[in-house]
C-alpha cells in the first residue's frame, strides 16, 4: 500500500471513530508506530486532528478550524509550488487583471509573477502586501478588518472594494472538496469574500492540492458550476474526473 493510500484510509477512520491510536493503526497497516506518528503529524498540519498521547483526536467540526497562515504555508509546499507553476500559462496576456484570495496556494502564484509589471492583482492577502511590497507586480489591497490567524482582510470594506472591479481571472483555493457537498471552506467571512471574487471574474480557477479531495469543512463556499478550471498536483480519481467533466471544468495536473 502506498503512503498516500494509507493516509486516506486513516482519514476515514478518524472521521468515523473521532479518535485513533498509534498502536492499533500500526497493527492494522503492518507498519511501525513511527510511520503512523508521521502520518498523524501530517493530518495535524492539515488541521484535521490534534495529536495526543498514544494517538490523535479529530478536531471539532472535522477540519473547520482556521490553521494560522504561516503554518499552512509550510504544509505541502512542494505541491503548492507545482500547482502555482501551472497557473502561469493562464497569465500570458499583457495587462491581465486578477483577484486573488489570501490562501497559501494562491500566494505561491503571486510570488512567481512578482516581476510582472503588466499584471494587476487585487487581493485581501496581508502576506502579499508585506512580502511583495517591493515587487514589480501591481497590487491593490481590498482593505478591511484584519484576521490575524489567516493574515487576510475581511468584512464589508473588503467586499465593496472587490465589487468595484471586473477582472480577467479569479484565483481561489479552499479547505476541501466533497463530491456531494461541493467546495468548502472553514471561515464564513473568508468564504463570503471569495463568493464576491468569483462574481467579478471572467474566469474562475480553483487551486487545490491532492489532500483537499474528499475532505469536508465547515462552510459551503460555492458549487462546481461556478468553476472554469481546476489545477491540482496529481491526477484525480476517475470519479472526480467524471464529475468535473459533467460541469465542463477543465482539469490541469
Amino acid at each position: 500500500m502506498l503512503p498516500r493510500e494509507r493516509l486516506e484510509i486513516i482519514k476515514q477512520i478518524v472521521l468515523k471513530e473521532k479518535k485513533v491510536y498509534v498502536s492499533k493503526l500500526s497493527e492494522k497497516f503492518e507498519v511501525t508506530e513511527e510511520t503512523i506518528r508521521r502520518d498523524l503529524e501530517k493530518l495535524e498540519l492539515e488541521g484535521m486532528v490534534t495529536r495526543s498521547y498514544g494517538g490523535a483526536i479529530l478536531n471539532r467540526e472535522k477540519t473547520n478550524e482556521d490553521v494560522p497562515f504561516h503554518k499552512r504555508s509550510k504544509t505541502n509546499l512542494e505541491s503548492k509550488q507545482n500547482i502555482a507553476g501551472k497557473v502561469i500559462s493562464f497569465i500570458k496576456d499583457r495587462s491581465t487583471t486578477i483577484v486573488a484570495d489570501s490562501s497559501s496556494t494562491v500566494f505561491e502564484v503571486l510570488k512567481i509573477i512578482k516581476d510582472r509589471s503588466d499584471v494587476t492583482v487585487i487581493t485581501n492577502s496581508v502576506e502579499a502586501l508585506e512580502v511583495l511590497n517591493q515587487a514589480d507586480l501591481n497590487i491593490l489591497s481590498t482593505g478591511g478588518s484584519l484576521n490575524k490567524r489567516s493574515l487576510s482582510l475581511q468584512g464589508s470594506i473588503a467586499k465593496t472594494a472587490i465589487q468595484n472591479y471586473n477582472v480577467d481571472i479569479a484565483l481561489i483555493s479552499c479547505k476541501g472538496i466533497d463530491i456531494n457537498k461541493g467546495i468548502l471552506d472553514s471561515n464564513e467571512a473568508e468564504a463570503e469574500l471569495k463568493r464576491v471574487m468569483i462574481k467579478q471574474a471572467n474566469k474562475v480557477i480553483l487551486l487545490i492540492d491532492h489532500t483537499k479531495f474528499d475532505r469536508t469543512s465547515f462552510v459551503k463556499l460555492f458549487d462546481y458550476k461556478e468553476i472554469d478550471y481546476l489545477i491540482t498536483d496529481e491526477e484525480p480519481t476517475k470519479e472526480w474526473v467524471d464529475l468535473f467533466h459533467s460541469y465542463n471544468i477543465e482539469v490541469v495536473y
